[in-house]
């Protein structure tokens, strides 16, 4: 040390953290300005008193680094009247516009990063001080980030009016979450909503939508830019209408048309914290109280307790995991979300006729349910002690580095310097107190949320036919299985045996997504049959076997149909020693090789792959299989089918190349299949395409789609190899050598000349200068023109959909001259060439591989191709079900994550602002 160095270790060493306090004082004291008070006698007197400043630069190692980086504000704290009280939103302001004058937006908006950074510090100051009141910490930092918001908005409006001109429409930023109710902590998402007031035209090419959807956008790529002097807040829209798939701003009557039609219980509890805190006034009022009937309806739904206490398991299962249950202070048993779930709660049922319940703040609403009788005192006592409590950890949890986390540290140091810093004695203490606290909270939410059915009473019951939408017809199928249908007489034995089925019976289809068609169809299998009391009984004494048929019938219309053309085909199936195995190209070929097909019939192949298509229906229904392997089981099926009828039609000389997902081998339900055929023989190429394609009794084999050749469908269906090598040479779009990513050689002579033509043709694209430019004008060519009308509910083509997913990796690999026809290995090299790190890769895969699996259960049901979310609110929540999720509202919120997660990274990787 330069000079003092006694005076720093004493004073370091009566903090909590010795180490982190020396370095901080060392280098304060190395770079102090001469003509300041000596940095010595600063500490000893400053206004909150010495150990209050030491014990800020112990715990939070950003404070400590802002202040060593400018000691002046070191000096700035010094000042009583900076940190002696809370400070409000007009002396903040204030202070903000005096020391940036007209700059505030200047490089970056560094001096508006400057100023949240040291108001942040004072903040924290205060808190670790113990002088700052809960309140009063959340208050300011709410503060804070309304000024920056605004600050940032009305830089961006300012500049883009002077650019396009004046809308004659009002915008307004409404806050939800804990800036809604002024309770941000130290690093919370803000969590917002643009609006304006109506549509209309600006220019003759740009309407207000537009305007306003970028000033939505500019705000947003401010608050999103990395700064050396530092960050602002990250900005939250995923709780707009259709989240990350709609539009960032949005007019009031659109706004209004969507809650009206589309608006889901946790779009009413985030709502319940909506506040104007930027833009017009005026507009966020009367949002507000437009949508007033919506967020506190005049009687609350029955499923209302059932909604929310779905929420808070699924955020428990699915987000918290079980080993976190009891260190996760926000999302955990009895943490911060179920105390504001158990206020909120009350709030939706009570708040339309009491307007005094109609509060943003959780600590306001929490004290008016006990004003109004609504909560027992001794309840209202343990939320509001436990909720400060728990905020005070979750404080002092991102106070340190202010990063966004609520979990108490199982690392003992770590969790006896969280313990020291909250001025527990121990960590035992600590931990004691924080489960008392917690375990107090989960009784009250039980009983306010959990423990009320409001479903009418005996609905919710798995062995009454009131879990059925026709009762009547349900309870007589239900009858006539047990009693027999008109003259039909069932045996005594036989009634006794469904006696002991019907139970299970129905509880298995109590879980359905659609207990009556599931019934109905179960009839119809008894039915088609024969001896219904043989059935019963391997029934009963299987009932894993009853789980399949009940699962199946609900979630394949095609699998129950095969099963009731044809009962046999269950047992035969699920009996086969090597039904829980995979097979392979090389096995199916030699089943097939063994059926004694020929040219002039070919339905024993039509009938092994409708047998095959029902055996991975049932592997998939059971959970044996995860969707990759059934998309390669699928593939695999396809592709041993295509090699024998080629060969049966003495096609041989015609060579057949897999393009799209059958060149992946990654075809869904309903797919049909891309291929390129080599050679000169059209009739034979014409032949194995009818011959694949033409239904009969048995079905048909796989529909073949050669519409990737050389000029589309205007060009010849088989093309020779000089042709494609001249094609791909001069006349190919882009696109067209982008489709050869996922060519794969099937059959025939000219396989490997091919794949090398393909591959040089394909590697040249890949050196296009303009390629990522052209591959997203293809992108949104196909959105344009497969478009399927919401944006929403499109998730191959829509924003963040599938086919996104799948451009991005390809123009990656062509980028990268990185050949790998399988989507999901290619993601996988790509991370090995550096072109992905691990972060991107997962939640690429993660994302993907949800909306396959959405894919996948779309077209399970019919075997069609279908790639539509269901617009029919009974349809959606039916798809939900399948999807193992309660309702469409819990699945609604992991779609979007997964569409935002791609768009995101296409727009990193491909289109960058």
């Amino acid at each position: 040390m330069a000079r003092g160095d006694r005076w720093i270790r004493e004073k370091a060493a009566a903090s909590i953290n010795p180490a982190q306090v020396e370095t901080v004082l060392i280098h304060l004291e190395e770079h102090w300005p001469e003509t300041a008070q000596p940095l010595v006698d600063v500490v000893e007197q400053f206004p909150l008193g010495e150990a209050a400043l030491l014990h800020l630069l112990a715990v939070s190692s950003i404070c400590a680094a802002r202040l060593t980086h400018d000691p002046d504000s070191l000096l700035w704290l010094c000042q009583p009247q900076i940190c002696g009280a809370p400070r409000g939103y007009a002396e903040m302001l204030g202070y903000l516009q005096r020391s940036a004058g007209n700059s505030i937006a200047d490089q970056g908006f560094s001096a508006l990063r400057f100023w949240k950074g040291r108001e942040m510090t004072r903040i924290a100051l205060r808190e670790l001080a113990n002088v700052a009141s809960l309140e009063e910490t959340t208050g300011e930092l709410s503060q804070v980030a309304e000024i920056c918001i605004r600050n940032v908005f009305e830089h961006w409006n300012t500049e883009l009016r002077q650019q396009y001109g004046s809308p004659k429409a009002e915008f307004a930023i409404l806050a939800l979450g804990k800036l809604g109710g002024g309770e941000l902590n130290h690093s919370s998402d803000v969590d917002l909503l643009f609006l304006y007031s109506e549509e209309g035209q600006l220019t003759a090419h740009v309407s207000y939508h537009e305007f306003f959807n970028r000033l939505g956008k500019r705000i947003l790529e401010t608050f999103s830019t990395r700064h050396p002097a530092g960050s602002l807040f990250r900005v939250d829209l995923r709780l707009r209408p259709e989240g990350s798939a709609g539009p960032l701003a949005r007019s009031l009557e659109s706004m209004e048309n969507y809650y009206a039609g589309f608006g889901e219980t946790w779009e009413r509890l985030a709502l319940i914290k909506a506040r104007g805190i930027g833009g017009s006034r005026e507009l966020a009022y009367e949002f507000l109280r437009q949508h007033q009937p919506f967020i506190y309806p005049s009687s609350a739904s029955p499923d209302l307790l059932d909604e929310i206490a779905g929420i808070k398991r699924r955020i428990e299962r699915d987000i918290v995991g079980a080993d976190k249950l009891e260190r996760d202070v926000k999302l955990g048993r009895g943490g911060i979300r179920e105390i504001e779930f158990i206020v909120q709660t009350l709030q939706l049922i009570h708040g339309a006729r009491h307007p005094f319940l109609q509060e943003s703040s959780m600590l306001k609403a929490l004290r008016a349910l006990r004003q109004l009788d609504l909560l027992p005192r001794e309840d209202v006592l343990t939320c509001d002690n436990t909720y400060q409590f728990l905020r005070r950890v979750e404080h002092r949890l991102q106070i340190e580095a202010e990063q966004q986390t609520h979990i108490v540290p199982r690392d003992l140091e770590a969790l006896r310097s969280l313990a020291l810093s909250l001025r527990f004695s121990s960590s035992e203490d600590f931990t004691a107190a924080l489960q008392e606290r917690m375990r107090a909270v989960r009784p009250i939410f039980e009983r306010i949320v959990s423990g009320t059915s409001t479903a009418p009473p005996g609905v919710s019951k798995p062995d009454d036919p009131e879990i059925f939408s026709d009762q009547k017809r349900a309870a007589k199928a239900l009858s006539d299985l047990a009693q027999g249908a008109g003259s039909f007489h069932i045996a005594p034995r036989t009634r006794q045996i469904f006696r002991k089925l019907r139970p299970a019976l129905l509880e298995w289809l109590s879980k359905t997504a659609d207990p009556d068609t599931t019934l109905n169809q179960f009839v119809r299998l008894v039915e088609g049959y024969g001896l219904r009391s043989l059935f019963f009984e391997l029934l009963v004494a299987n009932p894993r076997l009853l789980e399949l048929v009940v699962k199946t019938f609900d979630a394949s219309h095609f699998a129950s149909e095969l099963l009731i053309r044809r009962p046999q085909l269950l047992e035969d199936i699920t009996r086969d020693p090597t039904f829980g195995e995979p097979r392979s190209v090389a096995e199916n070929l030699r089943r097939l090789d063994s059926l004694g097909a020929d040219a002039n019939n070919l339905d024993p192949i039509r009938t092994y792959r409708q047998r095959q298509l029902l055996r991975i229906i049932l592997r998939d229904v059971l959970g044996l299989i995860q969707p990759a392997a059934t998309f390669a089981e699928l593939s695999d099926v396809a592709e041993a089918c295509l090699i024998v009828v080629a060969k049966l039609l003495a096609s041989e000389q015609l060579t057949v190349i897999a393009l799209g997902k059958f060149g992946g081998r990654e075809i869904s339900y309903g797919a049909d299949l891309d291929v390129l055929f080599v050679g000169e023989d059209v009739r034979a190429a014409q032949n194995l395409m009818i011959a694949m394609a033409q239904p009969t009794a048995e079905g048909n084999i796989w529909a073949l789609d050669a519409r990737l050749r050389p000029e589309g469908e205007k060009g010849p269906v088989v093309c020779s190899l000089e042709t494609y090598e001249s094609y791909y040479a001069s006349r190919a779009q882009l696109w067209e050598l982008q489709a050869l990513t996922r060519a794969r050689s099937i059959s025939g002579p000219w396989q490997h000349e091919f794949m090398e033509i393909a591959k040089r043709a394909w590697r040249r694209a890949g050196q296009d200068a303009g390629l990522f430019i052209k591959i997203d004008d293809m992108l949104q060519r196909i959105r344009r023109d497969r478009g399927r009308g919401s944006d929403f509910l499109d998730l191959k083509t829509g924003a963040g959909g599938i086919i996104e997913a799948e451009f991005l990796v390809q123009a990656l690999q062509m980028r990268g001259n990185i050949w790998e026809q399988n989507w999901e290995r290619a993601v996988d090299r790509l991370h090995e060439h550096g072109r992905l790190d691990k972060s991107d890769v997962a939640k690429l895969k993660d994302a993907y591989a949800f909306l396959r699996r959405c894919e996948l259960v779309l077209r399970r049901y019919d075997n069609r191709s279908i790639s539509t979310l269901p617009s029919d609110p009974d349809e959606q929540r039916k798809f939900a079900i399948r999807l193992a999720y309660q309702e469409f509202d819990a699945f609604r919120r992991d779609y979007l994550d997964a569409r935002e997660a791609i768009h995101a990274l296409y727009q990193q990787h491909i289109t960058p602002a």
